[in-house]
């Protein structure tokens, strides 16, 4: 692969390249826009171990209910190719989120984890809650620390690495004050609000400004 092609190229294109690196022993996790068929087969035939979640329109044949409330299917292509493919086995796990926010949506999971007594549906939903939190990491700081509609300034490769190590490091530092505070609150550190931690952090700073260095 080419710079090129990773600058160009779509998501679902370099996940098909990744997808080849995969081997048995492995769990991967990922995005209802990577769940179609033919990356799914792709990744099974490498032994690892999968927990995507579904997009709606994937409707897999249930073939039974299990003991923890997951269901066994069969999962084919779609259209007529689905008629002729040999079909995949895979599990299913429903579940909702209850948080004290008003949140109405069923998130659906396929897994190649068949056997309940390997790993429950709770156990499953759980790893894959913890997975989207990367995706919280991403919108913190791009949307929130960053600004959504703010480009980075630097005109050189050298000075835009900088431009990023300093972004990383802020996220870091407002993390770790989290983490404190969270710590001497005796709280989960998810409950920690990121957009509030981060108007503190930048309303210190400005009041900093009124102060000589000499003082400190």
């Amino acid at each position: 692969m080419t710079s090129a092609d990773a600058i160009s190229g779509s998501e679902n294109t370099l996940a098909a390249d990744l997808v080849d690196r995969l081997a048995p022993g492995m769990l991967v996790l990922a995005d209802r826009g990577f769940s179609g068929f033919p990356l799914w087969s792709r990744a099974v035939a490498t032994g690892a171990d999968l927990l995507w979640r579904a997009k709606p329109a994937m409707q897999p044949r249930v073939t039974k209910i299990l003991s923890d409330g997951s269901f066994l299917a069969q999962l084919r292509p779609s259209g007529n190719a689905g008629r002729k493919a040999e079909p995949l086995p895979i599990r299913i796990v429903e579940y909702t989120i209850d948080d004290g926010r008003a949140n109405d949506e069923t998130y659906r999971l396929f897994t190649t984890i068949l056997d309940p007594d390997d790993v429950s549906a709770i156990d499953l939903a759980a790893a894959y809650t913890q997975r989207w939190e990367i995706e919280s990491a991403f919108d913190e700081l791009k949307v929130h620390q960053r600004g959504p509609r703010t480009v980075l300034r630097s005109k050189s490769p050298e000075l835009v690495l900088q431009e990023i190590w300093g972004h990383l490091c802020c996220h870091y530092a407002i993390r770790t004050l989290m983490w404190e505070a969270a710590d001497q609150g005796r709280v989960d550190p998810d409950r920690v609000s990121f957009t509030a931690a981060l108007r503190i952090a930048r309303r210190s700073i400005s009041l900093a400004r009124d102060f000589s260095p000499s003082r400190h």
